[in-house]
Formats: C-alpha cells, structure tokens, sequence
C-alpha cells in the first residue's frame, strides 16, 4: 500500500492537471471498488468544476464547485493515468507500467474527461481503491490525527500524546489517531536517524517538567525522512513511479527497512527484523535506544 510520499507525489500530478479544470465527463465502468460507488456517481461530477485538490493522510481530496467534494484513497494497487488530448500518457501511479492504461484496459474502472479533451484513467486490479462523493467531513476522515508535515506534529504534542502509553514507540507513532498518513517504511528510517528503538515504550520519551529533547530530534527525522522521501520520488517497491514515469529512488538510501542481516551504516552491527503488530520492524540494536 502506498505510503504519505507516494499518496502525496500522486495528488501532486493530479494536482497539476486537474485543478481549476471541469470534468464534463466520467465513464464509470463497474458498480464498486472497495464499496460501491456514491448513488449517481458520474452525474455529480459530470459538469463540475475542480476548485482545490489537496491530501489528507493518504487520501486524495478534491473540493468541487458547489460545495461536495471527491475522495480518493488508491488502495493496494490503484493508480491514474493522464492521457493527452493528443494521445500522449503519463503515469501518476504507483504501479507503473510500460504501456500506459488508456480506459480500454480490463482493470481502468473510472475514467475524467477534462474540457480540453484529457482524460484521467483510474485503474486497479484489486479494486482495493475507494471514490466517494461528501459534505462536510467524510467518515474515513474522522478521528484521524495530525499531518505529519504539518505544524501540529511538534514535541509537546507528541509528549501529551504519549503520555503513559506503555504500547511500542513504533506503534504508537502507527497509530492514525495520533499521526496522519504516517506508515511502515518511513517510521523505521525515522526512528532510526532519531536513534529510537522501535521497542521502546512511548510513553518513558515523557518527562513531567520539562519536553524530553529527543521527541524534538524524532519530529525533525518523521519530517525530514517523508520530505526526502517525496523529493526522491517515492520508494520504488512494487514499480512505483512518480508523475514523468521514473521509478522512486528513496528506497536507494534505506539505513534499515529490508536490510535485515546487512550492516547498519552507522556502526557495522547487522540491521535486525522483528514483527510488531503484524508488521516486521526494521532497526539497529546497537544505535537505537
């Protein structure tokens, strides 16, 4: 499943063609992906105005005129294609291809038709992916925490945060309640840049009189690791590419996630692999305490 850089490099080439522009038509091919469409699906947006795309944890967020809004989340195996009116295509997916889906495809289940004659093609062979049509907040949106690029993930909200937790540092910075969009991959290079066992108990990074400093140094990694991440063009793992259709490149400067048995470029021990919560946990016990 993609995480928060990939989601963001996605909205970002949505962003670039679809924002301002009215979709005058949507092909629908199928009644459901990973729940059914909204009731009249293509018909409210047929005609409507993109005015904003943004994303919120990894989900796509487009503001429509009139007020709904589209939501998108990709799923396991979702992407878009932007098809030229010319006929020329580029991949805004994570799973990216040599031959570009043009809507003719047995997986391209949604297809935007742009004023100018582009088209946006969404594909998904698991049909993991989710569109919905709201008001308001969205229930997928609800109860979910802050952006981890955002001015609300500091040190004193992290310090309330975790007070008293005794679930693992890892988990709890999992934990969408608390932290956004936040996923596997870039928790463990975060953690250990931050020098943070992923075992560790959240809730000792907390003093009573004062913000431990290193909840200061583990916001500077969560931040610097995803926007490195997203300047890299994402982790290439299952193909993905950013919006020119070159693969990721931030998996090239992994420390520890897959590395399990090489030695950690810090100081030579071997990168460990535990599984927490059903997923494995990538770390250096010597530099991370």
């Amino acid at each position: 499943m993609p995480e928060l850089p990939e989601v963001e490099i996605v909205m970002r080439g949505l962003k670039s063609v679809l924002e301002g522009h009215r979709i005058t038509a949507v092909a629908q091919r199928r009644k459901d992906l990973r729940f059914p469409f909204p009731k009249n699906f293509a018909a409210r947006l047929s005609g409507k105005r993109v005015t904003g795309l943004s994303r919120r944890a990894k989900y796509i967020v487009g503001a429509l005129e009139g007020g709904e809004c589209l939501l998108i989340h990709l799923g396991m195996t979702g992407r878009f294609t932007v098809v030229a009116p010319s006929g020329a295509a580029r991949s805004l997916d994570r799973y990216y291809f040599e031959d570009a889906d043009r809507g003719d495809g047995t997986h391209d289940h949604v297809i935007f038709t742009l004023e100018d004659g582009t088209r946006i093609v969404y594909t998904d062979a698991r049909r993991f992916g989710v569109m919905d049509i709201f008001e308001g907040e969205h229930k997928l949106l609800q109860n979910i925490g802050v952006e981890p690029l955002g001015n609300g993930l500091n040190a004193a909200f992290l310090a309330e945060a975790f007070r008293g937790k005794k679930a693992p540092l890892k988990a709890a910075l999992l934990d969408q309640r608390i932290i956004a969009g936040l996923g596997n991959i870039y928790v463990c290079e975060a953690l250990h840049r931050a020098k943070l066992s992923p075992r560790r108990k959240a809730g000792t990074l907390v003093r009573s009189a004062r913000i431990d400093p290193r909840l200061e140094t583990l916001v500077r990694h969560i931040r610097g690791v995803l926007n490195e991440a997203i300047d890299a063009g994402g982790s290439t793992l299952q193909d993905f590419a950013h919006t020119n259709g070159a693969n990721g490149a931030f998996q090239e400067r992994f420390a520890v996630y897959d590395r399990e048995g090489e030695a950690c470029g810090v100081c030579g021990s071997k990168i460990k692999r535990v599984v927490q919560s059903g997923r494995s946990t990538f770390y250096c016990n010597t530099c991370q305490k």
